[in-house]
């Protein structure tokens, strides 16, 4: 499945992306943001495994971003199980030199639009780290709303710190707010 607006691509990653990937996933400034399973350093038998791994989904959950015809990130949209079924998470990664040129923005918007119209979800969220106003950003330009702050719910690098939830949910994606 291949998702685009005409400046940004989502396509399925395949195993000749796994170079690509090393390269611009092995950056501490991308692994402090994530969760501690995105590894740093981020090695070629990282990208093997992630990308054999993600190949398996269908339907798919995770696709390159590719910008300018160069891959340049990765985003996933993971349905939920059991009662939360009908939600998903959004997740999102973008190589640094990529960075603040408008690309996550038009990849979120993709992902949200094929979850609420192919996954039969209702509702999409995402957990930010306090100290990533940066991709904040990206969800509220998106539409996200922050639904809640979780008070020291994160321990990241050492420290403990607060996790922002942003929401958007298919009847405010459609204008039925």
């Amino acid at each position: 499945m291949i998702l685009s607006d005409s400046v940004v691509t989502l396509r399925p990653l395949s195993f000749s992306d796994k170079f690509r990937l090393v390269e611009i996933a092995n950056n501490k400034n991308i692994s402090d943001n994530l969760r501690d399973g995105f590894p740093n350093p981020y090695t070629l038998a990282n990208a093997e495994s992630f990308i054999a791994n993600v190949s398996k989904a269908d339907p798919p959950e995770v696709f390159a971003i590719v910008w300018n015809g160069e891959y340049v990130g990765n985003i996933g949209l993971h349905k939920g199980t059991d009662v939360y079924r009908k939600s998903a998470e959004v997740g999102y990664f973008l190589g640094e030199p990529y960075w603040n040129k408008g690309i996550m923005p038009r990849a979120v918007n993709l992902i949200c639009e094929y979850g609420f119209r192919e996954l039969d979800i209702v509702r999409i969220h995402a957990g930010i780290f306090e100290f990533n106003p940066s991709s904040m950003r990206v969800l509220e330009k998106c539409g996200f709303r922050r639904e809640a702050i979780f008070k020291n719910a994160v321990f990241k690098n050492g420290k403990i710190c607060d996790e922002y939830r942003y929401v958007k949910l298919l009847d405010e994606q459609n204008g039925n707010n």
